[in-house]
């Protein structure tokens, strides 16, 4: 009957996946997913799914007793509304909750996105408990029951003092049986993202929520990826600081931009905390295209080609689209780096450590709108970075 009962389970898991899949595209536009975020668990509700029920026997079809005539209301009076029932037919609502891994592997599969494959050979080395056997002592609350009882099972039929016909067993001291365990050294890859945003008066709520969605797919995707992650966040206009989350999503200015500020801020924390031969670092910087001179531009680029390019296994430009911004800064980085991937063109794998790569390790995208972020994420992720 368990076994039923958990293939049913199953095959009701799997219906569940695929309407997620197939409306996918949907979901990522969906802010009210990321409610839950920092949790395991996202709600999601799923339309057009019968909700499992009960059938029961002949038994169903019974009338009441009782006094009272056909089509009279239950409580014995008339109702006190003044609509009439509605005759469209509703749409089955069915909230399911899925792991954010589970939901990471659907991004997946219907994004075909490889597995990122982490750069280097440095790793942190973790240390954890694996049940490897059984043994005759321990701790009580490593008593393995299963095998306790089996054991007094045996001793009892070996004594001839088991009675199937009144199945008690009753285990003694020497039937215990206790879970034992061995150090397992695995080694962790860890990475680090840091998201850089562009706080200017010119990206407004609109923008901001473009980010945030964004932002939430991206962090989904790289923790199932890897075991250790960190998340860092930087704002900026003319000057750029750290910020922690919460601040990130909500914080609004009304200065310039200044978009090298931002990065050589990224560049000073990486120099501080993360060694690229300890750390998979992952960069992303939203903007809506707007920068303040010529001159920094080329700060820009030379940032990018000196410091943050060759310690990223990735970095990523996303430009929002904004009705202030002039939206050119995504051109800067194609003329400055053109093997760099596109949301045109996806950039090609390339060996992480020669010389040729350094400049498809940046890609960018264009979101204009919550559409957008479906292609956007494939766009970053296609290379298997």
């Amino acid at each position: 009957m368990v076994n039923r009962i958990e293939q049913d389970h199953q095959r009701f898991r799997q219906i569940v996946k695929g309407k997620i899949r197939h409306d996918l595209r949907r979901f990522l536009q969906r802010g009210e997913l990321i409610g839950k975020e920092g949790k395991k668990f996202v709600s999601i509700p799923v339309y057009d799914i019968d909700i499992p029920t009960f059938r029961y026997g002949d038994n169903a079809g019974q009338v009441g007793s009782g006094e009272g005539a056909e089509g009279d209301p239950a409580s014995g009076k008339p109702g006190s509304g003044k609509n009439q029932g509605g005759e469209t037919p509703g749409k089955h609502l069915l909230e399911v909750d899925v792991s954010l891994e589970e939901l990471a592997d659907l991004l997946a599969e219907e994004l075909r996105l490889p597995r990122i494959q982490p750069k280097g050979a440095h790793t942190i080395t973790t240390v954890r408990d694996k049940y490897s056997g059984v043994r005759q002592t321990g701790p009580e609350s490593l008593r393995h029951f299963k095998r306790t009882y089996r054991e007094a099972l045996k001793r009892q039929i070996a004594l001839n003092e088991y009675d199937p016909e009144n199945p008690v067993v009753i285990p003694i001291k020497r039937d215990r049986r206790y879970r034992s365990w061995r150090e397992v050294r695995s080694p962790q890859s860890n990475a680090v993202i840091v998201y850089m945003m562009d706080v200017s008066g010119s990206m407004g709520d609109e923008q901001k929520e473009l980010v945030r969605l964004e932002a939430f797919w991206i962090d989904t995707w790289l923790r199932r990826n890897y075991e250790g992650i960190e998340s860092r966040y930087i704002v900026h206009d003319v000057h750029a600081k750290e910020v922690d989350r919460a601040t990130f999503f909500s914080l609004r200015e009304d200065g310039g931009t200044r978009i090298s500020s931002a990065l050589q801020c990224a560049a000073d924390l990486l120099d501080a905390h993360y060694s690229p031969q300890d750390w998979n670092i992952y960069l992303f910087h939203f903007s809506d295209g707007d920068n303040s001179s010529e001159s920094d531009n080329r700060l820009c680029v030379k940032l990018l080609t000196e410091k943050l390019l060759p310690q990223s296994n990735m970095t990523g430009y996303c430009q929002v689209a904004s009705s202030y911004g002039s939206g050119n800064f995504i051109n800067v980085l194609h003329e400055a780096f053109p093997d760099c991937g596109t949301d045109k063109r996806p950039s090609r794998a390339a060996k992480p450590d020669s010389a040729e790569s350094i400049g498809a390790r940046l890609v960018t995208s264009r979101v204009n709108g919550r559409d957008d972020i479906h292609d956007s994420l494939r766009t970053f992720f296609a290379a298997g970075r």
